[in-house]
């Protein structure tokens, strides 16, 4: 007896949960089918105004001097050596996984919009993400990045899987 109310309620939720979303659905597409031009006019902007910083930067290669940064991880702990760097407009930074992989780059907080679409088209590779270099998993695995085009400034990176141990580093383009 016990065993069937149990059922009986579990069977409830599963169905009240599919119910549910299946109204959800139909809720969003009433008010789409109720305002076409509501909608439309608003999701036309968006990509608008997204599209001419992404296509207003393309890959600029390096022209300068390659600046070497290990990616290390031990018994010292996690680091990038060094861990600031001065270089110049156009040069590039050649960041090695040396121990303590897998590594990756992620630039942080760059706020101006031109100075992130162009170093995030600098960055090579099937990448994590947006201002992210893909995992380098290998010893003496390399991912390069060039500073052509980007504007001067400091710019801030971590090591995602070991932001935690305080790995990070600072570029600063002159």
């Amino acid at each position: 007896m016990r065993f069937h109310g149990i059922a009986l309620l579990a069977s409830a939720a599963v169905l009240g949960a599919c119910g549910g979303e299946k109204k959800a659905a139909t809720d969003s597409a009433a008010a789409n089918a109720a305002a076409p031009s509501a909608t439309t006019p608003a999701a036309t902007p968006a990509p608008a105004a997204t599209t001419p910083a992404a296509s207003a930067a393309a890959a600029a290669p390096a022209t300068g001097a390659t600046h070497e940064v290990k990616m290390i991880g031990d018994a010292s702990g996690y680091k990038f050596d060094p861990a600031s760097l001065t270089i110049k407009s156009g040069d590039a930074v050649k960041f090695i996984n040396v121990s303590g992989g897998p590594h990756n780059v992620t630039f942080q907080n760059v706020t101006d919009a031109a100075a992130k679409a162009q170093l995030d088209a600098n960055m090579p590779g099937a990448k994590m993400g947006e201002l992210a270099s893909p995992m380098l998993m290998q010893p003496n695995e390399p991912y390069v990045v060039s500073f052509a085009k980007v504007p001067a400034g400091t710019y801030n990176f971590i090591c995602t899987p070991h932001a935690a141990m305080n790995m990070k580093g600072s570029i600063t383009v002159q």
